[in-house]
């Protein structure tokens, strides 16, 4: 009878142990070198996929599938796929799928036979994709290489070749992406041997992971299907679905992202689409909208902004936030703040980076910098300017503005290029920052020392997102 007894309590304890393991969700990290954990002390700890494990806790179970040297190519000198740790992966029947592939395709060896990259990847997703499972599968882009050998893991070849094949794949076959390559841009001094991450290296890569799994997510929402009345054209921003279309006799687009996140947050970007895209990639992954409405050149006039509630006002009865992130580069910022000083209760944050906040400074050329002579007229014809006194006496900048805008209390980021020799920072930042100091409203400045007005954004975007996800206030970022 005893044996009865304890025979019972062991096969109850064992399934006990069987169905806590079955609720555990599983998540493999497909990869080479880093994903294995080349190069650290004591791998079998401080390896990402280790550490985020122990970030995600006991609801998780992670396995490091990660095989060193091995490509994403079936013809390369090492092919991830015909390894026993991808079959092990598979055997796994993983609810998400994390694959870190592509940087030992840029070696010349392997990057000869690049035609091939996307089909092979393509293939390797629909093992996954055809799992009883069902996995996420997140592609993750290359880290940089700040190796000078051409013929090895080189970073030209990551970025011109390995990296868009990645978002055509991405695109084609509407996979999530994590943009590793500008995490890691500035980071060359954690990388001892210029290829691979140390411990500081595995614990940003495994932060990132972590948000990606927990973060909340809205997955039913699909703007373009309450959109069904527009004409659209789609095609792909960066391996992101990009529709094209006519509103309101303007020329617009919506990026949507692989997933929404909670409460369906989104980015206006005022001008310039396209430049610098790092932060809206980077808000992409996270998932925000992207949104464009074109109104150059209307230096942010009347009908700017009665176009711009038109916009605002569609893109909300579709069911995004009632409050914007507002983004604008150069002349893009008077877009945005005379748009917000008008509407201050529909903004959660502004972002704009180099800015031009006096129209008398650029283009009227009253200040330090000359006048640019073709926007000069396009100013004088939207606000009906007829000569430079009337110019003087104009009080349509976001410098005369200061009031309306400070009483918004809406998070403020500026990027300011110390050395902008096309918008002068002392008659547009600066002044703009005092003004609103002594409205006693707090701003965040970053200067940019050395720099001019080119390039905008950075190359590693992180602090301009980190402002935009506490300004949304829908993802804390630890």
């Amino acid at each position: 009878m005893r044996r009865k007894i304890f025979a019972l309590i062991l096969f109850l304890y064992g399934y006990q142990l069987t169905a806590k393991a079955a609720d555990k969700i599983k998540i493999a990290c497909l990869g080479a070198s880093i994903t294995y954990g080349s190069n650290l002390s004591n791998r079998e700890q401080n390896a990402y996929p280790q550490q985020l494990q122990k970030m995600l806790g006991n609801g998780y179970e992670v396995s490091n599938f990660g095989v060193s040297s091995t490509t994403l190519l079936s013809r390369g000198d090492f092919p991830y796929q015909k390894t026993s740790a991808c079959q092990a992966a598979l055997q796994s029947r993983p609810d998400i799928v994390f694959i870190d592939l592509g940087g030992n395709d840029s070696k010349l060896i392997n990057r000869v036979h690049e035609k091939d990259f996307e089909n092979d990847y393509y293939l390797l997703i629909q093992l996954f994709a055809k799992l009883p499972t069902h996995p996420r599968i997140i592609l993750l882009l290359p880290i940089p290489s700040f190796v000078q050998d051409t013929t090895g893991i080189w970073d030209p070849a990551i970025v011109s070749i390995i990296i868009p094949h990645i978002r055509r794949v991405a695109f084609y076959n509407q996979c999530e992406l994590i943009d590793m390559h500008s995490l890691f841009v500035d980071k060359e001094s954690w990388m001892s041997d210029k290829i691979h991450p140390d411990e500081r290296g595995a614990t940003m890569t495994a932060k990132r992971l972590y948000d990606c799994v927990i973060q909340d997510k809205d997955w039913h929402f699909d703007i373009f299907n309450q959109m069904t009345s527009v004409k659209m054209k789609i095609s792909s921003f960066y391996g992101y679905n990009c529709a094209d279309f006519i509103f309101d006799s303007a020329d617009c687009k919506i990026v949507k992202p692989k997933w929404v996140a909670a409460g369906r947050p989104w980015v206006w970007r005022a001008r310039f689409w396209g430049h610098e895209p790092q932060t809206d990639i980077a808000l992409l992954e996270r998932g925000y909208h992207i949104v464009y409405c074109d109104v150059a050149e209307l230096f942010g006039n009347e009908e700017a902004i009665i176009r711009g509630n038109h916009f605002y006002s569609f893109l909300h009865e579709k069911g995004l936030a009632e409050k914007a992130i507002l983004e604008g580069m150069s002349r893009g910022a008077v877009y945005v703040f005379n748009w917000a000083a008008v509407n201050p209760d529909k903004v959660s944050g502004v972002y704009v980076d180099n800015p031009v906040l006096d129209l008398k400074s650029w283009p009227a050329g009253l200040g330090r910098v000359p006048a640019s002579k073709v926007e000069l007229e396009l100013l004088k014809k939207d606000y009906r300017l007829s000569d430079t006194t009337e110019i003087r006496r104009f009080k349509g900048s976001p410098v005369d503005k200061v009031e309306q805008i400070a009483d918004g209390k809406y998070p403020i980021l500026i990027l300011c290029a110390d050395a902008d020799e096309a918008v002068a920072p002392e008659e547009n930042t600066i002044l703009f920052e005092q003004k609103l100091k002594e409205k006693h409203r707090d701003i965040i400045v970053i200067h940019k020392p050395g720099f001019k007005h080119h390039p905008h954004s950075l190359p590693n975007p992180t602090p301009i997102v980190e402002f935009i996800l506490k300004a949304s206030g829908l993802f804390v970022v630890e």
